[in-house]
C-alpha cells in the first residue's frame, strides 16, 4: 500500500522577497539615472548634492557679482544672507542626502513582516496590495507633475511679492528701485532656486504620506502580535527603526529654521528667546509627520497588551495556587526545594507576567525618538553663543576646569 503524500500548505506570499522602497522610482529618478548621476540603487549621492549646488547657490553668487550686490555696502549683500546659504549648502544637501539612508535602511523593515511571520496567511494579499499601491504612486508621473505644479503656481505666487517688497539695499533687489524690482539674482532665486528646494522638500513630505498611508493599512490587518515578545512591542518594534532612517531630514529642517533665526539675530537684533515657541513647534510638527504614522499601532498593540496581561495573570493565579498547595507549610517527602523545576517555573511565569507589563503601546524607542530630536536640534544649538559673550564663556570654561 502506497503511502500517502502529505503536501505542504502553499506559501501564500508571492515568489521573492516583499520590495520595498520610498524613493527608488519616479520619472526624476530616472532622468538623473540617465542623466548619470544616479545609479539603480541611488549610488552617486555626491554627483546630485553638486549638481544641485550648481543649480542652486552658485548661479546666484555668480548673479551677485554680475550685479554688484555680492558684497555691497548696503544692509543686506548677498555674503550676508544666513538663511540662503544654510538652505541650498545645507538642507538641499542633506535632503539628497537622505534618499539612499531611507532606501537602505526602510527596506529591510518590510522583509520583517515575512520573516517574523506577522502576517496571517490569508492577509497576505492585503498586505502585498498595500504595498502595489505605495509603488505605484511612487512612480506616477501626475504626482510628481503635480508637485512641480504646486512649487510653481502656489510657491512661486507667494515668493514674488515676498522679495520683490523686500526694503531697498537687499540684494533680490535690483539697486535703485526702491524694493519695487528684483535684481538678477533675485529672478534666479525666485524662479529656480527656491522651487528646485521647496520641490525636494514637497516630495519628502509625499514619500511620507504614503509610508503614512501603507502602515495605515497594516495596522488594519489581524497581525500576530504577541504581549510577551523581546522587543517590548508586540513584534513590530523593528518599525521604530524607520525614525532613525529619516535623521538627516529633521537635520535639515534643523538647518532651515537655524538659518532663519541666524538672520533675524544679526541683521535684525532679535534673541534666540524669541524663537523658543517657534523651534518647538516645528519639531513638534516634525514628530507629529515623522513619528505620528506608528502611533496608528497604539489601539491594536494595546489590545494585545491587556489581553496578555489577562492571561498571563489568569495562568499565574492557577499555577500559584497550585505552587502554594505543594509547597506552602511543608514540602512533599523526597522532593529536594532546592534546584526545583516548580520554583524556576514560578520565577519563569513572573518574568512573561513583567515583560507583557512593560510592553510599549507605541513601536518607537526611546534612542530612535533622541536620536532624531537631537538631528533637529544640532544645527540650532550653536545659535546659544549669540545669548553669551566669548569672554564670558571662556571664563566659566575656565572657572569649570580650573
Amino acid at each position: 500500500m502506497a503511502r500517502p503524500t502529505i503536501r505542504k500548505p502553499a506559501d501564500p506570499w508571492p515568489p521573492g522577497e516583499p520590495e520595498f522602497s520610498l524613493v527608488l522610482g519616479g520619472p526624476l529618478f530616472q532622468l538623473l539615472r540617465h542623466a548619470r548621476v544616479s545609479d539603480d540603487t541611488l549610488g552617486l549621492t555626491h554627483r546630485r548634492v553638486l549638481l544641485a549646488i550648481l543649480v542652486g547657490w552658485v548661479p546666484q553668487a555668480v548673479l551677485s557679482m554680475v550685479q554688484g550686490v555680492f558684497i555691497s555696502p548696503g544692509r543686506a549683500p548677498f555674503l550676508h544672507d544666513i538663511g540662503v546659504h544654510l538652505r541650498f549648502l545645507g538642507a538641499v544637501p542633506l535632503l539628497i542626502i537622505a534618499e539612499p539612508i531611507v532606501h537602505w535602511r526602510m527596506r529591510p523593515l518590510i522583509r520583517q513582516f515575512r520573516l517574523r511571520n506577522l502576517v496571517r496567511p490569508d492577509q497576505v494579499a492585503r498586505f502585498t496590495q498595500a504595498l502595489d499601491q505605495v509603488e505605484r504612486w511612487r512612480n506616477s508621473v501626475l504626482a510628481e507633475l503635480g508637485l512641480v505644479a504646486i512649487v510653481y503656481v502656489g510657491g512661486t505666487l507667494l515668493a514674488w511679492p515676498r522679495y520683490a517688497a523686500l526694503e531697498a539695499g537687499a540684494w533680490p533687489i535690483l539697486p535703485g528701485t526702491e524694493g519695487h524690482g528684483l535684481s538678477l539674482p533675485g529672478y534666479w532665486l525666485v524662479f529656480v532656486s527656491l522651487p528646485l528646494f521647496q520641490f525636494l522638500l514637497l516630495r519628502w513630505y509625499f514619500r511620507l504620506g504614503l509610508w503614512a498611508r501603507f502602515l495605515w493599512h497594516v495596522a488594519r490587518l489581524d497581525l500576530e502580535l504577541y504581549a510577551i515578545h523581546p522587543d517590548k512591542a508586540g513584534g513590530l518594534g523593528f518599525l521604530g527603526e524607520s525614525l532613525n532612517a529619516v535623521v538627516p531630514i529633521a537635520a535639515a529642517h534643523g538647518v532651515l529654521v537655524s538659518g532663519m533665526v541666524a538672520d533675524r539675530i544679526y541683521h535684525a537684533g532679535a534673541k534666540l528667546i524669541d524663537f523658543e515657541v517657534a523651534i518647538v513647534g516645528v519639531l513638534a510638527f516634525l514628530l507629529l509627520m515623522f513619528a505620528g504614522p506608528l502611533l496608528l499601532f497604539g489601539l491594536r498593540l494595546a489590545r494585545v497588551k491587556r489581553a496578555g496581561l489577562q492571561a498571563y495573570g489568569a495562568l499565574g493565579q492557577t499555577y500559584v495556587r497550585d505552587f502554594q498547595t505543594k509547597w506552602y507549610g511543608s514540602k512533599p517527602a523526597g522532593e529536594p526545594l532546592i534546584g526545583s523545576g516548580d520554583i524556576q517555573s514560578l520565577a519563569d511565569l513572573g518574568n512573561s507576567y513583567g515583560a507583557a507589563a512593560e510592553m510599549k503601546v507605541v513601536p518607537i524607542s526611546r534612542s530612535a525618538l533622541l536620536q532624531f530630536v537631537a538631528a533637529f536640534l544640532a544645527p540650532i544649538l550653536p545659535l546659544v553663543l549669540t545669548m553669551i559673550s566669548m569672554e564670558t564663556l571662556i571664563g566659566k570654561l575656565v572657572g569649570v576646569v580650573f
